[in-house]
């Protein structure tokens, strides 16, 4: 029997669930806890709302409201949907807890005694009109990379990653102002102090999979830069030293901690020590890939220097999108947990978010696919098994498993097939290959059919009653092994199942290998999964289209209609320049405007960091005819001599504009991760069609 601590990535208390994040964390994470529940382990499974940080502050200023009020509207939206998809926590906690307070600021302080937090004076945009400095989301300009309008923390039209001070013509949300730049006292943790023991964690442990253990290798091959743990702002955790008033700890300085003390909130509930679980269990972190780097680097950062045992497992789900485009809550182009349980089980939702991809791949969510794989492989396989051999044993065996003697090849066959479930599905969730489990289930109940058919025990019974009496008898076993072995992925399904076959629903997974007694009685089959129509599959396409025509005409998003509030009002042109480029428009561009942009191969033969940007690099590209001077905000992603001599597409024909006081006369091509197109079969110089 072994301890296993499960964490679910904080979700954010500025918006309701949508499907992809339980596709990349709570549904995977849930399988895993199920399971091991159910082979004998004992396991901790925890999760908190991320309370803190601008975007709820922005929230609440925009609503006339107080941040702990945001905080605790969409924490409880959150909880209901967490809750209504079967996601089995231990415990659910805030980061607004005074628990979660008091840790945290411990934890802040232990690092700070033993020198590894210091003190650093660094220029930050401050708005002489609030009289305040101004956090990433409370400034907004133009993006220094592609030109597009940016928020101090993020550009979405180019993806990248953005400090405040690199905005071009900022202004402060809440005012409009124009700030200026001021030096402003901050803390920095020592994270670069643990760069080798980082490198040996991620370079020796068996456990994390290759999209983390490359996503933490990438950033140490560029060396770790110290990290800035406070801010200047009112909402969030005190920072608590003499002299730091009016400063907070970084939500992701104290995001982390909502996993030991939502764990510590479960211990004072239950009286049981959850250090047991993470000091002498087996840790794992369920995550989406867009915080990989948070949790393979800077966590465990903060780990070593608290000298605490680090994660052992960190497992991150890859992106969902929607109907082939990437997800917008913006653009209501997403699909809300709430909405989807109101017309469907949510079994069939946990059902296909898992079967659809493995999750260390990108994915599609389509409503044509969902119904396609809901009524071919639940109905038609799983479902239709089901429902023949319990009406077959009901008709034909009085509702009762018959016996089983001298039997064929064939039954032999299906027999092993069913022994051996079991051990094949443990295996592959113990390992994280949840969609490859729930395959073989699928797979086997294909072969339950297949011996169902080749039987025909329909006409055995008139012409060899034992040969009918082994397939129903072998037939009820595959049932009560499927009622087990769903229990991890449809839990609801699953115990309709047993209900049916009349066996408890708390079984151990090895229960699932123990045969059912002739003689045993089972109930009156019921329907458990019903086909979807196409015009329902139609209607919610047409739903979806709909909300995205919507948000384009500039009405408020999903987040907002949940809440049934009005935003307060903007009153100046910069705050209504932020509305709508929230509810901005899919600008769509006709073949002949495309035609305009002139894309060439071409080779990086220069490249440099520029001083006071960690993401920005100087590029020479030759580009055939010529050599331009582009800016690239590729730094985090790639150091200077990896790109030389690399081949690159670059946008020519832009007209140049000044980039942190250099000259850029292109853009090179890249992907919202700033991953470079590499055409590297492709001639310098030649014209991209």
């Amino acid at each position: 029997m072994t301890k296993i601590f499960i964490s679910c990535a904080l979700p954010y208390a500025n918006g309701p669930c949508h499907l992809g994040h339980l596709r990349s964390t709570y549904i995977p994470a849930d399988i895993y806890a199920r399971y091991n529940r159910m082979a004998g382990n004992e396991v901790l499974m925890v999760c908190a709302t991320d309370e803190h940080g601008t975007p709820i502050a922005v929230r609440a200023d925009q609503e006339g409201k107080e941040p702990i009020e945001i905080a605790k509207r969409y924490h409880d939206m959150i909880a209901r949907d967490i809750e209504s998809c079967d996601i089995s926590l231990d415990n659910f906690a805030r980061t607004s807890d005074e628990l979660h307070y008091k840790i945290s600021q411990d934890f802040f302080l232990y690092l700070y005694n033993k020198g590894l937090i210091y003190e650093e004076a660094i220029q930050q945009l401050y708005c002489e009109n609030c009289g305040k400095f101004l956090p990433d989301r409370y400034v907004e300009g133009i993006c220094p990379v592609c030109g597009s309008e940016a928020r101090g923390d993020h550009c979405e039209s180019c993806g990248r990653a953005l400090e405040p001070t690199e905005l071009l013509e900022p202004h402060c949300l809440t005012c409009g102002h124009t700030p200026v730049i001021r030096d402003s006292t901050q803390y920095f943790f020592k994270l670069s102090h643990f760069q080798d023991q980082l490198e040996e964690y991620i370079s020796t442990n068996e456990y994390l999979p290759p999209n983390v253990r490359n996503y933490a290798e990438n950033w140490l091959k560029e060396g770790l830069e110290d990290w800035i743990m406070t801010r200047d702002m009112k909402w969030g955790i005190p920072v608590p030293l003499e002299g730091a008033e009016g400063k907070v700890i970084y939500v992701w300085g104290e995001a982390f901690i909502g996993y030991i003390s939502s764990a510590a909130a479960w211990s004072r509930r239950t009286g049981i020590p959850w250090e047991d679980y993470w000091n002498d269990g087996h840790i794992v972190h369920f995550i989406g890939k867009d915080i990989i780097y948070h949790h393979s680097l800077f966590w465990p950062a903060m780990l070593l220097g608290h000298d605490c045992k680090l994660p052992d497992d960190i497992f991150a789900g890859e992106f969902l999108s929607l109907e082939g485009r990437k997800m917008s809550t913006s653009k209501n182009w997403v699909v809300w947990v709430e909405d989807f349980v109101k017309d469907f089980d949510s079994d069939l939702l946990r059902y296909y978010l898992t079967i659809n991809a493995p999750l260390n791949k990108d994915t599609d969510f389509s409503w044509d696919d969902f119904g396609r794989r809901i009524n071919d492989e639940l109905a038609d396989v799983i479902g239709n098994f089901l429902h023949r051999t319990f009406t077959f044993t009901k008709k034909f065996f009085d509702g009762k498993v018959p016996e089983y003697k001298d039997p064929s090849e064939e039954d032999l066959e299906f027999e092993k097939a069913i022994k051996e479930l079991p051990d094949t599905v443990g295996e592959l969730i113990s390992t994280m290959k949840f969609r490859e489990g729930l395959v073989e289930i699928v797979k086997t109940a294909k072969k339950g059919n297949k011996y169902f058919n080749d039987q025909e025990p329909w006409k055995a019974v008139k012409e060899d009653m034992q040969k009918a009496s082994n397939c129903l008898y072998l037939s009820n076993q595959l049932c009560k092994a499927l009622a087990i072995l769903l229990k991890p992925y449809i839990p609801n399904k699953a115990d309709a199942i047993c209900d049916i076959i009349n066996i408890p629903k708390d079984n151990a997974w090895d229960d699932s290998k123990e045969f059912l007694e002739v003689g045993h009685e089972i109930n009156k089959a019921k329907p458990l999964f019903k086909k979807i129509e196409d015009k329902v599959i139609q209607a919610q396409k047409e739903k979806l289209y709909a909300n995205l025509e919507e948000s384009e005409t500039g009405k408020d998003n999903k987040s907002d209609k949940k809440d049934n509030k009005d935003k307060k009002g903007k009153t100046d042109k910069n705050n209504k320049s932020k509305k709508d480029n929230e509810g901005e428009k899919m600008d769509l561009i006709s073949i002949d405007e495309f035609a305009k942009v002139e894309i060439k191969i071409g080779k990086i033969v220069e490249c440099e960091k520029i001083e006071k940007s960690n993401k920005l690099l100087k590029t020479q590209i030759d580009i055939g005819d010529k050599t331009i001077q582009v800016i690239a905000g590729l730094g985090k992603r790639y150091a200077p001599e990896d790109l030389l001599g690399k081949k690159v597409p670059v946008v020519t024909n832009l007209k140049p504009a000044k980039l942190m006081g250099e000259l850029s006369e292109g853009m090179i091509m890249a992907t919202e991760s700033a991953a470079i197109l590499t055409p590297d079969d492709c001639e310098i110089g030649e014209l991209l069609m």
